[in-house]
Protein backbone atom coordinates (compact mmCIF):
# COMPACT_ATOMS: atom_id res chain seq x y z
CA UNK A 1 0.00 0.00 0.00
CA UNK A 2 1.43 3.37 -1.01
CA UNK A 3 1.74 6.33 1.32
CA UNK A 4 -0.92 8.96 0.66
CA UNK A 5 0.15 12.33 -0.70
CA UNK A 6 -0.35 15.55 1.21
CA UNK A 7 -3.08 16.49 -1.30
CA UNK A 8 -4.90 13.18 -0.77
CA UNK A 9 -4.83 13.69 2.99
CA UNK A 10 -6.08 17.29 2.60
CA UNK A 11 -8.95 16.02 0.41
CA UNK A 12 -9.99 13.54 3.11
CA UNK A 13 -9.91 16.22 5.82
CA UNK A 14 -11.78 18.77 3.68
CA UNK A 15 -14.53 16.24 2.99
CA UNK A 16 -14.83 15.35 6.68
CA UNK A 17 -14.97 19.05 7.62
CA UNK A 18 -18.18 19.39 5.59
CA UNK A 19 -20.14 16.70 7.47
CA UNK A 20 -22.98 17.50 9.87
CA UNK A 21 -21.73 18.11 13.38
CA UNK A 22 -24.01 17.77 16.36
CA UNK A 23 -23.10 20.75 18.54
CA UNK A 24 -21.89 20.25 22.09
CA UNK A 25 -24.45 21.57 24.59
CA UNK A 26 -21.57 22.25 27.01
CA UNK A 27 -20.43 25.12 24.79
CA UNK A 28 -17.82 26.02 22.22
CA UNK A 29 -14.24 27.33 22.08
CA UNK A 30 -12.55 30.10 20.12
CA UNK A 31 -8.86 29.24 19.76
CA UNK A 32 -6.13 31.80 19.10
CA UNK A 33 -2.43 32.38 19.72
CA UNK A 34 -0.77 34.82 22.12
CA UNK A 35 2.59 34.96 20.35
CA UNK A 36 4.07 37.55 22.71
CA UNK A 37 3.73 35.13 25.62
CA UNK A 38 4.12 31.92 23.58
CA UNK A 39 0.65 30.61 24.46
CA UNK A 40 -2.19 28.71 22.86
CA UNK A 41 -5.42 30.26 24.14
CA UNK A 42 -9.02 29.06 24.10
CA UNK A 43 -12.03 31.08 25.16
CA UNK A 44 -14.97 28.93 26.24
CA UNK A 45 -18.52 30.12 25.66
CA UNK A 46 -21.73 28.58 26.91
CA UNK A 47 -24.60 27.93 24.56
CA UNK A 48 -27.88 26.12 24.31
CA UNK A 49 -28.95 23.99 21.35
CA UNK A 50 -32.37 24.83 19.93
CA UNK A 51 -34.87 22.47 18.25
CA UNK A 52 -33.17 23.07 14.87
CA UNK A 53 -29.79 21.97 16.24
CA UNK A 54 -28.41 25.52 16.23
CA UNK A 55 -26.27 26.97 19.01
CA UNK A 56 -28.09 29.89 20.59
CA UNK A 57 -27.05 32.52 23.11
CA UNK A 58 -28.52 31.39 26.46
CA UNK A 59 -29.35 35.01 27.35
CA UNK A 60 -31.03 36.11 24.11
CA UNK A 61 -32.10 32.82 22.50
CA UNK A 62 -30.69 34.11 19.20
CA UNK A 63 -28.54 31.83 16.99
CA UNK A 64 -24.80 32.37 17.33
CA UNK A 65 -23.33 33.16 13.89
CA UNK A 66 -20.62 30.87 12.56
CA UNK A 67 -18.69 33.73 10.96
CA UNK A 68 -18.14 37.28 12.03
CA UNK A 69 -17.53 38.89 15.36
CA UNK A 70 -19.85 38.11 18.25
CA UNK A 71 -19.79 40.18 21.42
CA UNK A 72 -20.13 37.65 24.23
CA UNK A 73 -18.34 37.14 27.52
CA UNK A 74 -16.44 33.85 27.76
CA UNK A 75 -17.18 31.57 30.71
CA UNK A 76 -13.46 30.77 30.94
CA UNK A 77 -10.16 31.41 29.17
CA UNK A 78 -7.66 28.55 29.02
CA UNK A 79 -3.98 28.90 28.10
CA UNK A 80 -1.11 26.50 27.60
CA UNK A 81 2.36 26.42 26.11
CA UNK A 82 1.63 23.14 24.33
CA UNK A 83 -1.39 21.33 22.95
CA UNK A 84 -1.13 18.76 25.73
CA UNK A 85 -0.93 21.38 28.48
CA UNK A 86 -4.04 23.30 27.40
CA UNK A 87 -5.89 20.05 26.73
CA UNK A 88 -5.15 18.74 30.24
CA UNK A 89 -6.24 22.05 31.81
CA UNK A 90 -9.61 21.75 30.05
CA UNK A 91 -10.25 18.03 30.49
CA UNK A 92 -8.54 17.20 33.80
CA UNK A 93 -8.32 20.39 35.85
CA UNK A 94 -11.70 22.00 35.14
CA UNK A 95 -14.73 20.71 37.02
CA UNK A 96 -17.16 20.27 35.52
CA UNK A 97 -15.37 19.65 32.25
CA UNK A 98 -16.65 22.12 29.61
CA UNK A 99 -16.93 19.30 27.03
CA UNK A 100 -19.66 16.71 26.82
CA UNK A 101 -19.02 15.09 23.43
CA UNK A 102 -16.00 12.94 22.59
CA UNK A 103 -15.92 14.21 19.00
CA UNK A 104 -15.66 17.75 20.37
CA UNK A 105 -12.69 16.73 22.51
CA UNK A 106 -11.01 15.08 19.50
CA UNK A 107 -11.60 18.20 17.41
CA UNK A 108 -10.06 20.42 20.10
CA UNK A 109 -7.04 18.14 20.36
CA UNK A 110 -6.45 18.41 16.61
CA UNK A 111 -6.88 22.17 16.70
CA UNK A 112 -4.53 22.56 19.66
CA UNK A 113 -1.83 20.59 17.81
CA UNK A 114 -2.35 22.78 14.72
CA UNK A 115 -2.10 25.90 16.92
CA UNK A 116 1.07 24.58 18.59
CA UNK A 117 2.70 23.92 15.20
CA UNK A 118 1.77 27.42 14.00
CA UNK A 119 3.24 28.88 17.19
CA UNK A 120 6.50 26.95 16.76
CA UNK A 121 6.83 27.74 13.05
CA UNK A 122 5.73 31.37 13.34
CA UNK A 123 2.85 30.70 10.95
CA UNK A 124 -0.68 32.05 11.00
CA UNK A 125 -3.25 29.95 12.83
CA UNK A 126 -6.87 29.89 11.68
CA UNK A 127 -9.28 27.65 13.56
CA UNK A 128 -11.06 25.08 11.38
Amino acid sequence: MKNPTQQELATIDNKLSKRFIKLDPAGYFIIYLDRENGLICAKHYSNEINEKGLAVDPETGKPIPVRGKVERTPTAIFTGRTAKEIGMKITEETKPCPLSYLDHALYLGREFVRAEMALIKGEEYIQD
